[in-house]
């Protein structure tokens, strides 16, 4: 999965990477005036639970992205991705960039409930940066769009920190894994629960009509994660519990451009920074009332095993 966007930026960066340098030093360059204005922030208490922020200047009520970066669960730092945030907050977007637990140090569930802890402390904290905590959106790519869906779809996560998928704005999917049982790769095999996967562990196993409102995005040259069985057959299920769900398609973009677009050297390829930006923008705050507040301790006791 990241492994499909470092090939990409292979192809483009040969010099770099004869020099030495990381294929990811072609996307995190300046963008405009967005920054970085918080690095490593713990939002729990183990070594991986920290995350960047990036913020627009003088932010005042914006919007929140919390973004999972990919990686099959095994690779990828919030470092590599400060793109993401950088774009986003160029936009005029609040946008925390989270590690979580990977494999081999853990296998599922810790890199959902990380997730989970993550969003909550957004919630809490999102006024903190500039922030409005009423339009909180998690968002992934890849492995990080899986993350990002359980959080979302299944309430059993966020419930465990002291809060509810309700709070959420929405949530933004990009070239995610939403139904991929059963498992058929022995990379998957040592991540998931094997052989008895559970078909909980199945994002499409928890939509429901409480689901927050979705975009989807997807390329379609992907060959890593099929898009129609993944984003198609998770809108589609999304659209028969009655959820606002909106899919957008890029018909010449595989599965690591999808979020290597949104860097200032790729936005050539595809609108897709436009896309998400513009979606997340104009989408209301949910009904009831602001979230803020302390984050409830969060513990593996409290969530789905």
């Amino acid at each position: 999965m990241r492994e499909a966007l470092i090939a990409s930026l292979c192809l483009l960066g040969l010099p770099l990477l004869l020099a030495g340098c990381s294929p990811f030093t072609l996307l995190n360059g300046a963008d405009g005036d967005a920054r970085r204005v918080a690095e490593g922030v713990p939002y729990g208490s183990l070594p991986a639970q920290r995350l960047d922020v990036y913020a627009p200047p003088g932010a005042a009520g914006a919007p929140v992205v919390v973004f999972f970066y990919g990686g099959s669960w095994r690779n990828g730092s919030r470092g590599d991705y400060a793109f993401v945030g950088a774009a986003l907050a160029g936009r005029g977007i609040v946008t925390m960039v989270a590690d979580y637990r990977r494999y081999p140090e853990a296998v599922y569930p810790a890199f959902v409930a990380d997730s989970a802890q993550a969003v909550a402390w957004a919630l809490a904290h999102a006024g903190d940066y500039g922030g409005d905590p009423r339009r909180v959106f998690v968002a992934g790519h890849s492995a990080g769009a899986y993350n990002a869906a359980m959080v979302a779809l299944d309430a059993r996560w966020l419930r465990a920190c002291g809060r509810a998928p309700s709070e959420l704005a929405g949530w933004v999917g990009m070239a995610g894994p939403y139904d991929f049982l059963p498992l058929t790769s022995r990379a998957l095999q040592q991540v998931f629960p094997y052989p008895d996967t559970p078909a909980d562990t199945q994002p499409l196993a928890h939509v429901s009509a409480d689901a927050p409102p979705t975009l989807l995005l997807a390329g379609r040259a992907d060959t890593t994660v099929d898009p129609r069985r993944n984003t198609d057959g998770l809108a589609a299920a999304l659209g028969r519990a009655g959820v606002p769900v909106r899919v957008i398609d890029y018909p010449r973009l595989g599965h690591g451009m999808l979020v290597g677009a949104l860097a200032r050297p790729l936005r050539w390829r595809a609108p897709v920074l436009d896309d998400l930006a513009a979606y997340v923008q104009a989408a209301p705050a949910p009904s009831g009332e602001a979230a803020g507040g302390a984050v409830l301790p969060c513990s593996d006791t409290g969530f789905p095993q």
